[in-house]
C-alpha cells in the first residue's frame, strides 16, 4: 500500500470536471447540491485547490451559475456532453494557450467530497518513480480514472481518440495507455466515494463530511 505524502510541491495545473448533466440526481444540478453546510463543489475545490497552481473548471450550459467560485471555465471543445474525457482534452488544450510552461494536469471528479488532499503529490511520486505519462488512483482494488495526473504529452493521443469516435469513457483510454496505478487506503470512507444519486447523497451524509 503506498501512503499518499503532501511534501511534493504542486507542478499541476488542475481541471474540476462538473460537466455531467447529473441525470441520476434526477436532473437537479448536481454541482449545487449540499452536502453538510456547503455545496458539493464547494467540497471538490476546497480539497483540490491547494494541490494544484491553478484550479479549471469544466462545464456545459451557462458559466453565469459558478460566478461565485474564483475559477476560470473551461467549455467542452467537442460538441453533445462528451464526458470528462472531453474536459480534460479541453482543459489541456486551455493549457497550451495560456500555460505553455505547465506540463501535467490533475483531473479532480466534481462529486468526490472526500478526495485525498495529498493526491496529486502521491501520483506524482508514481510517475516519475516509473516514467510514466498517466497515474491513476485505486481504493479497495478499484480504479478511479477521472481522478488522475495526465501529463500533456498525451493531448495528441486523446484526441485522436476522441475525434475518431473510438469511444469518450476515461476508461476506454487509460486501458490503452501505460499507467502508473496507485493504491490508496480506504479506511471509514472510501477516498473516492462519488455521489451519482439521492441514495449517495445520504449516505455521505452519514458517513460525516470531514473522515
Amino acid at each position: 500500500m503506498v501512503k499518499p505524502t503532501s511534501s511534493t510541491p504542486p507542478a499541476a495545473a488542475g481541471i474540476l470536471l462538473a460537466g455531467g448533466r447529473s441525470r441520476r440526481m434526477g436532473g437537479c444540478d448536481k454541482a449545487f447540491v449540499r452536502l453538510g453546510h456547503k455545496p458539493l463543489l464547494e467540497h471538490v475545490i476546497d480539497r483540490a485547490a491547494p494541490q494544484v497552481s491553478r484550479l479549471l473548471l469544466s462545464i456545459n450550459g451557462d458559466p453565469a451559475r459558478y460566478s461565485d467560485y474564483p475559477l476560470l471555465t473551461v467549455a467542452d471543445c467537442l460538441p453533445d456532453f462528451g464526458g470528462p474525457l472531453v474536459g480534460i482534452l479541453s482543459a489541456m488544450h486551455w493549457l497550451r494557450q495560456h500555460d505553455r510552461d505547465c506540463g501535467w494536469l490533475a483531473s479532480f471528479a466534481g462529486d468526490t467530497p472526500f478526495v485525498p488532499v495529498n493526491l496529486v503529490a502521491t501520483l506524482q511520486a508514481a510517475v516519475a518513480r516509473e516514467g510514466t505519462a498517466l497515474a491513476c488512483p485505486r481504493s479497495a482494488g478499484r480504479a478511479h480514472p477521472t481522478c488522475a495526473l495526465w501529463s500533456l504529452q498525451l493531448l495528441p493521443a486523446l484526441e485522436r481518440f476522441l475525434r475518431h469516435r473510438r469511444g469518450r469513457k476515461v476508461q476506454a483510454f487509460v486501458a490503452g495507455a501505460a499507467v502508473s496505478w496507485v493504491d490508496f487506503e480506504y479506511t471509514s470512507v472510501d477516498p473516492f466515494l462519488n455521489i451519482n444519486t439521492p441514495a449517495d447523497l445520504k449516505a455521505a451524509q452519514f458517513l460525516g463530511h470531514a473522515p
